[in-house]
């Protein structure tokens, strides 16, 4: 594929779209952006807080941990964090310094000042509004469709920023649900198995290098301290134990101990992916660990970690970034690819890989952001690799007709 060809282009731009760092569980970090955001537009502090937020934001945020709150949970802990001590222009890094002084500011703030919380009962999956009141004062901001994606500041009535999804939401008309029709961000429709393949094979790797890099360096150390430090329900360190240390198992644990850790505060950042920093440590961390593991070298790695995380946009773009659906599934089954790709698999290879393990784990469901995600992602993982072994032993699969499989990938 031609570096000038518009699908190598825009291949490039989604993988820096999508893979940025984020502290903390990406939802309830949307919530602490858009709450320091408009406390910035409000220009003082609220003296009361309302917040609208669609069903899949308020399972994503109520059971895990803020980072830098001290154990704190819950959609009420997001805000104000974000309030108290948030930097809107570190994005989703938007809590990471946090200061102890500002850390005793946030649970007082959470406590003495009225936070309402509502349901939107709207169409769309991702979608948050945020209204702080000071006084005579008033800003009303709205994040809709991904965790960045600002389409509406207002202030004492007046509109200040408006993005056309906001004019169409308001006029009542819908907002294609798919990562496909995100506002302001690349043609995910661009995205099909040969091309991503083919992308992988004749990149040039300076032009992915300091996207990976960060992926690696983050995503490797959560997945350490994961495995050092008691979080979570310490899947990685019980799987290592159980079923011991080959690179398989590695792979498995390292993944599911980034995520336990991530779950319960770790205060590290992650690279994510599809807008998910447990997606981000799934579809990355296994490749990585098979890659040293072979001594592949860092061109094949970062060829790998290219096809994995193209692969799982790929299986999200139709999902959405908030479902009903296991997210690390789609992870999961997307690093088994890269690890295909590790061992010199070509399109039959990563397809059969691919069909075969989302077979396996098809229809675990997303129940929120919590410890229990690091089991899943060990299921899905293993349910990856397995995908592959089955092709590998003799060209094994499921085929048309067998429950959800349709002709080919």
């Amino acid at each position: 594929m031609n570096a000038e060809d518009l699908r190598y282009r825009t291949y490039v731009q989604i993988l820096k779209e999508e893979l940025m760092p984020a502290m903390g569980c990406t939802e309830p970090i949307a919530l602490a952006y858009g709450a320091a955001k408009a406390r910035e537009v409000l220009g003082s502090m609220p003296d009361r807080v309302e917040v609208w937020a669609s069903y899949n934001i308020i399972k994503n945020v109520k059971s895990v941990i803020v980072p830098n709150t001290d154990g704190m949970k819950g959609i009420e802990a997001a805000v104000s964090a974000g309030i108290v001590a948030g930097e809107a222009s570190k994005i989703l890094e938007v809590i990471s310094q946090v200061t102890y002084s500002q850390k005793v500011a946030i649970k007082e703030f959470c406590e003495s000042v009225p936070i309402k919380v509502r349901a939107i009962d709207g169409t769309l999956t991702f979608d948050i509004v945020l209204v702080l009141y000071s006084k005579s004062d008033c800003v009303k901001l709205r994040i809709a469709q991904y965790h960045t994606n600002i389409i509406l500041i207002e202030k004492n009535g007046e509109i200040l920023f408006e993005t056309e999804t906001n004019r169409q939401l308001e006029k009542g008309h819908e907002v294609d649900q798919t990562s496909d029709g995100e506002e302001g961000l690349a043609d995910k429709g661009l995205l099909n198995l040969k091309d991503i393949l083919e992308f992988a094979d004749t990149l040039r790797v300076e032009d992915v290098k300091d996207i990976l890099d960060p992926q690696i360096q983050c995503n490797m150390a959560i997945a350490e301290a994961g495995l050092k430090d008691s979080y979570g329900a310490n899947i990685g360190s019980t799987w290592l134990s159980s079923y011991g240390d080959d690179v398989r198992n590695r792979a498995i644990a390292k993944a599911a101990a980034g995520s336990d850790a991530r779950m319960s505060g770790c205060e590290l950042p992650v690279v994510i992916n599809s807008g998910s920093g447990n997606q981000g440590i799934t579809v990355s961390v296994p490749v990585i660990e098979y890659g040293r593991e072979m001594k592949v070298g860092d061109e094949k790695l970062y060829r790998a970690l290219t096809l994995a995380n193209l692969v799982s946009i790929h299986e999200k773009t139709g999902i959405g970034r908030l479902s009903a659906y296991c997210g690390a599934v789609s992870a999961g089954c997307a690093a088994a690819c890269g690890i295909a790709y590790l061992y010199g698999g070509g399109y039959e290879e990563i397809a059969h890989t691919l069909v075969n393990s989302v077979v396996i784990t098809s229809g675990i469901i997303c129940d929120g952001a919590k410890p229990s995600c690091a089991g899943k992602i060990a299921a899905s993982v293993m349910a990856g690799i397995l995908g592959y072994d089955m092709y590998r032993n003799g060209g094994q699969q499921f085929k048309a007709g067998d429950g959800i499989v349709n002709c080919n990938v």
